[in-house]
């Protein structure tokens, strides 16, 4: 009998160097065959060339690539890294409920045996992927009128039968070709600009701003209140969606860190006018928060030698960080000296978000259903609280009740909860949004993904090349009980998994929050929002960011921001490396 051909190792698995040139290897793999562009080479999307190329980020995403004035704009299409053919929604009388997303939500999401924590991370590190999420897509309001009727079980117990759901808001110029999938628009511009704290639109950035010396709107040293009809209680800022304190938190920071930006550039350039320091500074603080991401959000989750090195690569190149702020680029590639300052390669289709990317991010087991709020000064248990008082309509109230450096210390010290099945959060599965809408986050995730044609696990997994899995006890790592569960669940149909579900139930690389699969469209998405902006590569100079500017982000990480603004904080913070990991807890009546 010939024998059958050994398994290829993992990554992961690989001594350093082979495990660094294998993920290397995956990403020019991915980067030549996981790039599809919804519009077609057909003209759908006219190819214009931007009239100028200006030298700061436009209001609504426009005018980053000389050939292509829309690329990235706010109201462009999602692209896809599955092949278009792949792409198809699932029909409602063919595959959408079956399972019925409910039940997979009830037997599979929900939590059993109370909260499983991950350890590695604090809350703030769930607050932060969000808090970027919302400046990389939104999908816009759904639908009011005919909603999806999710079958639910006898013994479900939801207040209405069948469960109602919004459809996806179709795309509002989608194209008349049966014989492709259909596509969706992103609300929010596709580029890493900090849009979710400046808005898509030069309507909204300029109602956040003064008008005066580049500074965002700030009172008592908070954001305003939206103010608007039904939204009094949510702060005023770029993109204010599915908002709690977690959210409040970061937007205030950073908004902060803002107009300290702007007061260091007014400093060096006091002939500047508001125009000109709001749009620099906005460039330097929309690289603050990509460099924390790359080099210390990144590193947190996906906590390896070999993935702390790769995100190194990416921003700083092979040298070492302190080498490029004394000598500045060596050549022009990516090896040497990171992203920053390459040239700009969008590779095989122009830049924008993925359907896949935004599945990738569906991390809502890092949320928790109760909240301890400790004192910043001595540690002492203040109150707990659930998920209810600190979002939505109560998010301005719980910072009013608490303090910014009670929420800011609590947060650091909390950890959120590990990103596995039987880990959703009880009060995501039942929530009230602000328009007064029941919903079952868990149940929307899976069927968000069937509606908008995401292909499911077994399908997901080959299209990023990885090896097929070729049962439900390898698919979970030889755990034979959830095996057992799956099977059940799904009929004992393992190409029926949802994507979701499989990245939930896989067995994690060590050090690992998220799946690995997860990761293959991370390795490719992750570069790509710096590689294909040019502010990032060929316009990261010091004459469009200010030398103050590049020296303001060389010495920035997220610790520096929290002592910028809260010096309070500096007890917690002593020694902390990674401000995404848990803070130092300080002892009620012992030594600090």
């Amino acid at each position: 009998m010939t024998p059958l051909p050994r398994p290829r190792r993992e990554w992961h698995s690989l001594p350093f160097p082979l495990a660094l040139l294998e993920i290397k290897r995956q990403r020019e793999l991915l980067r030549a065959h996981n790039l599809h562009d919804t519009y077609g080479a057909g003209g759908e999307r006219p190819r214009r060339p931007s009239p100028k190329l200006l030298p700061y980020r436009s209001y609504d995403g426009s005018g980053y690539d000389p050939d292509d004035v829309d690329m990235g704009r706010a109201g462009t299409r999602f692209d896809r890294n599955c092949a278009l053919p792949e792409t198809f929604p699932e029909a409602e009388d063919k595959g959408l409920f079956e399972p019925s997303p409910r039940e997979v939500s009830r037997q599979l999401l929900a939590r059993r045996s109370g909260f499983r924590p991950a350890p590695s991370l604090n809350m703030l590190a769930a607050a932060w992927i969000q808090f970027q999420n919302h400046g990389w897509f939104s999908h816009g309001d759904n639908r009011t009128d005919e909603p999806l009727d999710v079958p639910l079980a006898a013994d479900d117990g939801w207040p209405a039968c069948p469960m109602l759901v919004r459809r996806s808001r179709p795309d509002p110029v989608p194209h008349s070709d049966p014989t492709r999938p259909p596509t969706y628009e992103n609300t929010v511009t596709h580029w890493w600009d900090g849009s979710q704290i400046y808005g898509s639109s030069e309507e909204r950035c300029r109602a956040l701003r003064t008008g005066e010396r580049g500074r965002l709107a700030m009172a008592g040293g908070r954001l305003p209140d939206e103010s608007a009809p039904g939204l009094s209680g949510i702060d005023l800022t770029g993109f204010n969606d599915n908002y709690w304190v977690g959210l409040s938190l970061l937007h205030t920071l950073f908004a902060k860190e803002h107009n300290a930006i702007c007061d260091r550039i007014a400093a060096a350039h006091p002939t500047w006018g508001d125009e000109r320091l709001f749009q620099t500074a906005r460039l330097v603080n929309a690289a603050v928060m990509a460099k924390i991401h790359t080099v210390e959000w990144t590193p947190a989750v996906v906590d390896r030698p070999v993935t702390r090195a790769a995100m190194h690569i990416n921003w700083y190149g092979v040298l070492p960080a302190r080498m490029r702020g004394r000598v500045g680029r060596l050549g022009r590639g990516e090896t040497l000296s990171g992203i920053l300052g390459s040239p700009t390669d969008h590779h095989t289709a122009p830049f924008s978000m993925t359907e896949e990317f935004v599945t990738s991010y569906r991390l809502h087991p890092l949320m928790r259903d109760e909240y301890a709020i400790h004192s910043h000064r001595t540690g002492a248990l203040i109150e707990r609280t659930d998920f209810e008082a600190l979002q939505a309509l109560a998010t301005r109230k719980a910072v009013d009740r608490w303090g910014w450096s009670d929420l800011l210390y609590s947060f650091g010290v909390m950890n959120p909860g590990d990103i596995t099945l039987h880990n959703h959060p009880d009060c995501l599965r039942d929530l009230t949004r602000v328009s007064g809408e029941r919903v079952d986050l868990g149940t929307v995730d899976v069927l968000r993904d069937r509606e908008r044609g995401v292909p499911r696990y077994a399908a997901f997994r080959a299209a990023l090349h990885r090896p097929p899995v070729t049962g439900f006890e390898e698919l979970t790592g030889g755990d034979v009980g959830l095996a057992a569960e799956l099977r059940e669940v799904y009929d004992g149909r393992l190409d029926r998994v949802d994507t979701m579900v499989g990245m939930y139930a896989e067995p994690r690389p060590r050090g690992f929050a998220f799946s690995d699969t997860a990761f293959r469209v991370f390795v490719l998405m992750a570069s790509r929002r710096l590689k294909s902006d040019r502010f990032f590569t060929t316009d990261y100079r010091p004459e469009v960011y200010t030398p103050e500017g590049l020296e303001w982000i060389e010495r920035t990480g997220m610790v520096d921001v929290l002592l910028r603004h809260h010096p309070e904080l500096a007890r917690p913070l002593h020694g902390v490396r990674n401000a995404f990991s848990p803070w130092r807890m300080l002892r009620p009546g012992g030594i600090n």
